[in-house]
């Protein structure tokens, strides 16, 4: 295949670009990424030479760029995003241009150049918030977002919903829960609170830390991705969870343990305005109808994450001194 991968120098999509390249070395692949902070081309240095990986640096919104690209693509993964909520809070407008604006470009490219299979990238957060002893969230969840970003988010997956509606684009949708892994960008809680204590400074905890979320590896989250491209069915959507829910202060505790440090570095601060109290995700759809089962417990994702960032510190280093 010929794939387009929107995004594709962030966290979770240029882990899919390693994933797929490992697993179907001989598939092509297009990388168009803008590079704004979050993107970094350090995440993709192995492929530099490799004849069936080629970057492009442009936006998602420049329409003439995005039609000449999708010419002979037979697949498009739509990862970008702007996607952290606390920018999101402080100012919206990137949110609505990229997530929104850009998402309908590479619709209209997808539809316009024969009909191109088209999967889109969305996040639980468009489900709004659980209850600490509620259910959990499901394809079926009305949506109902609460901060700028998870309002773009879901207007992202309305229009692709449409155009599979209105012009038979062949479509999916996967809603995932948070991730967390190599290459992430260290302003997100687990790749922050790892990096300060390597820099021997204090992690900020919002609130009391009680807010809980499902954790999911991004190579769990990419395998569940492969699974719908191959074989989830046209016009669905899917939810991507890692079994794994915790909250924050589980996280923090876990962290200083794993590192040998104890609740003296905790520093809590002021909480996010909105801050949703727990999401969690059922992926009985995706388990019962593709095999998705996630493969990393949180247990040994986070050992591995926390020993990758220890062996990678240049990596990270050169984005904070930033």
């Amino acid at each position: 295949m010929k794939i387009l991968v929107t995004g594709g120098a962030g966290f979770i999509g240029s882990n899919f670009i390693q994933y797929w390249m490992n697993k179907y070395p001989n598939d092509k692949i297009k990388n168009l990424d803008l590079l704004t902070y979050a993107g970094n081309l350090d995440n993709l240095l192995n492929l530099d030479g490799n004849n069936n990986y080629e970057f492009i640096q442009g936006d998602i919104c420049d329409s003439i760029l995005v039609n000449k690209l999708v010419k002979d693509i037979d697949l498009i993964v739509h990862f970008a995003a702007e996607s952290h909520v606390d920018r999101s809070i402080k100012n919206s407008a990137d949110f609505i241009k990229t997530n929104v604006e850009g998402t309908r470009v590479l619709l209209e490219a997808a539809r316009n150049n024969g009909g191109i299979r088209f999967h889109h990238i969305s996040t639980d957060e468009v489900f709004g918030a659980l209850e600490l002893d509620g259910g959990k969230f499901n394809e079926n969840t009305p949506y109902d977002p609460r901060s700028p970003y998870s309002a773009s988010k879901a207007a992202s997956d309305h229009l692709v919903r449409a155009y599979f509606h209105t012009y038979n684009l062949p479509i999916t949708i996967s809603n995932c829960s948070n991730n967390y892994g190599p290459y992430q960008y260290p302003e997100k809680l687990i790749p922050l609170f790892i990096t300060n204590l390597l820099e021997g400074k204090k992690v900020p905890l919002y609130g009391n830390g009680l807010n809980v979320r499902d954790w999911i590896h991004v190579d769990d989250h990419n395998y569940g991705v492969d699974l719908i491209i191959k074989n989830g069915r046209i016009g669905e959507t899917y939810c991507l969870g890692g079994n794994s829910e915790k909250n924050n202060l589980e996280i923090t505790e876990t962290i200083l343990n794993l590192m040998g440090k104890d609740k003296s570095m905790i520093e809590y601060v002021a909480d996010r305005p909105g801050h949703d109290l727990r999401y969690a995700i059922d992926f009985s759809k995706t388990k019962s109808e593709l095999g998705f089962t996630p493969r990393y417990t949180f247990e040994s994702g986070i050992m591995a994450t926390v020993e990758w960032y220890k062996t990678n510190q240049s990596w990270w280093q050169k984005i904070k001194n930033k």
